[in-house]
């Protein structure tokens, strides 16, 4: 097994208690502990919480995006793929303990008040949902006559609510329900 760098060690015990405990109860003593390393080593790294909280949603976003990727490789028809994402995203939040979506945790967390995490938090939203489009789009060349745009946006709105639903839930129902709305609207 390859040694596991400092850098990525730090940004792997952060993004836990950023996502178990919340950003503004995790301090930068308890990251320090839990990393096992000298407080220099932290700041060699990074100039501050707020520049490790960005490298914690920059791994998380490759990581959403690569286990996607990974969990429908073997997908090729849209429509199979967009059903593979409702059961990814379900599979999410069954591996989470229903601990909720990393990116709606910390904007209802931090809110307004740190700007570049918002921003950050909205692109990847987005990036979801050009995903969503794009695989609509490719899905739609194939049957004609369906509102692809609004399609997608439906979908990226039945998954969103279905994790929330779960979170609150702690339970993977609203998964299921949204995979026989979405059946319904690619037909």
């Amino acid at each position: 097994m390859k040694k596991e760098k400092v850098r990525e060690r730090i940004i792997r015990v952060a993004s836990d208690l950023f996502y178990r405990q919340g950003y503004n109860s995790t301090g930068i003593n308890q990251i320090i502990a839990e990393a096992d390393i000298a407080i220099g080593s932290l700041y060699n790294h990074f100039s501050s919480k707020n520049d490790l909280l960005q490298a914690y949603l920059v791994k998380e976003e490759l990581s959403w995006f690569e286990g996607f990727e990974n969990s429908t490789s073997k997908i090729s028809n849209p429509r199979e793929k967009l059903l593979g994402l409702i059961d990814y995203r379900k599979k999410l939040q069954q591996t989470s303990k229903f601990a909720g979506c990393h990116f709606i945790k910390i904007v209802s967390e931090i809110g307004e008040g740190n700007p570049s995490v918002s921003a950050f938090a909205k692109q990847h939203k987005e990036k979801q949902k050009e995903m969503i489009r794009t695989l609509v789009n490719e899905y739609a060349v194939q049957v004609q006559k369906i509102d692809s745009d609004l399609i997608a946006e439906n979908i990226f709105l039945l998954i969103e609510g279905a994790v929330v639903t779960s979170t609150i839930n702690r339970q993977n129902d609203a998964f299921d329900q949204v995979k026989k709305i979405v059946q319904g609207l690619l037909p």
